[in-house]
């Protein structure tokens, strides 16, 4: 053993065999200890495993349940929640020496210094601006979010808190980068909002929006099935919509009629966007789909209202009815838009008619060229103001009633009271398809949308051309609230922005349009009226 330990070329300070042996062992027990260690070392008290975003139940807190959505994503640093600045009230210097002191004390100043060069730094930082409702923390009203981009995680966490604020009514996302994506997700975001708030005003200015985006834009504000019923403005200014995006518009805006106020200023539209936005403001055609749409909807709502008839009407001459089944007639009563009720009363035809001859029905009406439906579904000239008065619900939701009385029934809801009444009509909804329309020339039209009421195309590329479609649209509109000034309903554009386009501010058909708008501005309505108090008190 001791020729083995003074074998030549081993260093003096070489461990010993028996330490090698020794340090060897300890390694193999820290390896086997280090292995062990996650199945047998507990966590420190007070300590959790990482929780899951999903098991998140938000209170309702935005500034509580965003901080911990976003932690729980993995983010250390994301954008605070803090109140929107309100402009400071204006300065009134004091004369009080005791002030001018204080001020002039170093040390104050050097504090106040820092923290203004504090203060501009943070005003840099990303920020979620909230309004509240009465200063409480679960009632904001509106977000505002400005100048930092917007991640589609972050939008994933907006889709868990954002619902639980009940009194949220707009979202401002001004200059925040959206793409294809992120503004698809923000938009399928809308309607998981819906369900439980209303948001009624929407601004995504200056945030690059191509006709793409507008597609996606059009398609939520309507389609043939389905139809935004909260948003009532929409602000696209500063984009890059050009006559594709403006068409996809004006395909939303064919069958919504929710939205009041719609910005398309500073963008790319040219001629031929301008006319289609023009187009739906005025009688426009139905494409086939629609039209077959609409009549799938005129059978339904005929179901429906001979399923929730009076039983008095239904007791008539049963003996008659029978007999008038046999033969083959024109049902006064299947498809009415607002006078069935009325009808079935005096003449009750048709009672016992079946589907079948419903649909053929329906068919000879799309089919006829005349000013008015066989069916009764369209009013003459003299009866639109009756017909406007009427609301109809869509297929699949069960008839509103408010004290026990029937919303159907036109005899029954005027002698609500007028408070009642707009409680009725905020309820109910209106399937715009189901609208009085007019046949010309074996073609169905609509009389356009007649909801929106503001309307900003200012710097565009706009030329005569398309404002020559634009002075039709408010020619027709004023005809049209000529003939509904006795009744109440929709009446048009009030307001319509066309400076800066490309063409001269002395065109013709600028001048006109000007003239027609003037008188229906209420603004300038107000003013003139100030105006004449002022020189005739």
């Amino acid at each position: 053993m001791s020729s083995e330990q003074s074998a030549p070329g081993a260093s003096p300070r070489a461990p010993r065999p028996g330490t090698q042996k020794s340090s060897g062992a300890v390694t193999k027990k820290g390896e086997r200890a280090a292995k062990e260690k996650p199945a047998t070392v507990l966590p420190p008290v007070g300590e959790e495993e990482p929780k899951s975003p999903e098991e998140y139940q938000c209170t309702g807190v935005l500034e509580i349940d965003f901080a911990e959505l976003c932690t729980r994503w993995g983010y250390t640093d994301f954008p605070k929640v803090v109140n929107r600045p309100r402009p400071h009230p204006p300065f009134v210097p004091s004369a009080s020496l005791s002030e001018k002191a204080t001020l002039d004390d170093p040390r104050l100043s050097g504090s106040c210094s820092l923290n203004s060069l504090e203060s501009k730094y943070v005003f840099f930082r990303p920020t979620i601006q909230v309004e509240l409702e009465q200063e409480d923390s679960k009632s904001v009203k509106e977000i505002y979010i400005r100048g930092w981009k917007v991640e589609e995680r972050i939008l994933g966490i907006f889709s868990k808190c954002l619902p639980p604020l009940t009194q949220l009514q707009a979202i401002n996302f001004w200059k925040v980068g959206l793409t294809d994506k992120t503004l698809t997700t923000f938009i399928e975001l809308l309607p998981l909002c819906s369900s439980t708030l209303r948001i009624a005003h929407l601004s995504l200015r200056n945030n690059n929006i191509d006709d793409r985006g507008a597609q996606l834009l059009g398609q939520a504000l309507s389609t043939l099935h389905s139809c935004n019923r909260t948003l009532v403005s929409l602000n696209l200014g500063f984009n890059h919509i050009g006559d594709e995006g403006a068409g996809y518009i004006a395909d939303g805006l064919r069958l919504n009629r929710s939205l009041l106020w719609l910005s398309l200023a500073h963008n790319r539209i040219q001629d031929k966007g301008a006319l289609k936005l023009a187009e739906v403001l005025r009688a426009f055609e139905l494409t086939h789909t629609e039209v077959v749409e609409r009549r799938r909807l005129l059978l339904e709502k005929g179901t429906q209202e001979r399923s929730r008839s009076p039983s008095s009407s239904r007791h008539g001459d049963s003996k008659t009815d029978r007999e008038k089944s046999q033969m083959v007639g024109i049902s006064n009563s299947a498809l009415v838009d607002k006078t069935d009720k009325t009808q079935t009363m005096k003449t009750p035809k048709g009672l016992g008619k079946k589907k079948e001859k419903s649909w053929e029905l329906a068919k000879k009406e799309e089919k006829s060229g005349s000013g008015q439906s066989p069916t009764q579904g369209t009013p003459k000239k003299e009866d639109a103001t009756k017909a406007g008065k009427g609301k109809v619900t869509i297929p699949e939701q069960k008839p509103s009633r408010i004290k026990g009385i029937k919303i159907g029934s036109r005899e029954k809801r005027s002698i609500l009271p007028e408070s009642e009444q707009l409680v009725v009509e905020a309820t109910e909804v209106i399937n715009p398809l189901l609208e009085p329309v007019e046949h010309r020339d074996g073609k169905v039209f609509m009389p356009g949308n007649k909801v929106l009421l503001h309307l900003n195309l200012l710097r565009n590329r706009i030329t005569e051309v398309g404002l020559e479609g634009f002075l039709a649209t408010v020619q027709y509109q004023m005809q049209f609230s000529k003939a509904k000034s006795v009744s109440k309903g929709p009446v048009g554009l009030l307001w319509l922005s066309l400076a800066k386009n490309c063409f001269a501010p002395q065109c013709p058909a600028y001048a006109i349009i000007q003239e027609l708008m003037l008188p229906r501005d209420p603004i300038k309505a107000k003013l003139r009226e100030d105006e004449a108090m002022a020189f005739f008190p």
